[in-house]
């Protein structure tokens, strides 16, 4: 019963927020896959709108190298294209951004009995037509599956995530996001996600847009692995 009355309140999230005149649609399609016992790649796309599924203004695509230091670390290095396009309709020139990213990743798990937190720390390269610039992200993550151990097949769980944005310049605090939201891992490959995510920017320099309901899509693909524990991820 209380999985139950969880879904249903997931489900009601676009619905209770739909007054709100910039609600917006945020759309992730991610896949990693691990091709030995330490080394694994990734990629990810997201397509995102100012509104509930229209007036889309942003794209992004990205791929990367992942290694696994030990149980609880990981490294990744990145790239990708993020475009962003004028408010008003569905992906309106000229563009307000067109940038091309770097980023180098640290990221470290840990265990409170079943919930699990992930804290990830991020440095990005960005290349924009305004010029080059450094940006500094972390985020705290945890995940509590429900009615089970951990996060395997058929599994339900809560996702939470607080994640701050910073840079090298004043006023050097530039935004911070925020998500509540849950998932269900289908199989062991492939999971699904929903929830809002709200975030706050103090110096708007990328997409616009506050607040979102989120869908994600994830596949995890073991071409090498003895059998583990999900890790899901809510926003890029």
């Amino acid at each position: 019963m209380s999985t139950r009355i969880y879904w249903v309140a997931v489900l009601l999230l676009p619905i209770t927020a739909s007054g709100q005149s910039d609600l917006g649609s945020w759309n992730v399609f991610s896949a990693k896959a691990s091709i030995s016992e330490k080394w694994g790649v990734f990629a990810e796309s997201q397509l995102r709108s100012l509104k509930l599924y229209k007036h889309f203004h942003y794209h992004e695509i990205k791929g990367g190298v992942t290694y696994q230091l030990d149980k609880h670390f990981s490294l990744a290095v990145a790239g990708g294209k993020y475009d962003t396009y004028q408010a008003g309709g569905d992906f309106l020139t000229p563009k307000a951004s067109d940038e091309f990213r770097l980023f180098e990743q640290l990221t470290m798990s840990q265990y409170l009995q079943h919930i699990k937190f992930e804290h990830r720390y991020r440095a990005e390269q960005r290349f924009t037509q305004n010029g080059y610039r450094n940006r500094f992200r972390y985020r705290l993550q945890s995940v509590i599956p429900l009615k089970a151990a951990k996060v395997t097949a058929n599994t339900f769980y809560v996702s939470t995530s607080a994640e701050i944005f910073f840079t090298d310049t004043p006023a050097y605090f530039e935004r911070l996001r925020l998500y509540l939201g849950g998932g269900y891992q289908v199989t062991q490959s492939f999971g699904i996600q929903a929830g809002f995510l709200h975030q706050f920017d103090y110096r708007l320099v990328d997409e616009t847009g506050k607040d979102f309901f989120q869908v994600s899509f994830l596949w995890d693909i073991k071409w090498h692995q003895k059998e583990q524990e999900k890790v899901p991820t809510p926003v890029d």
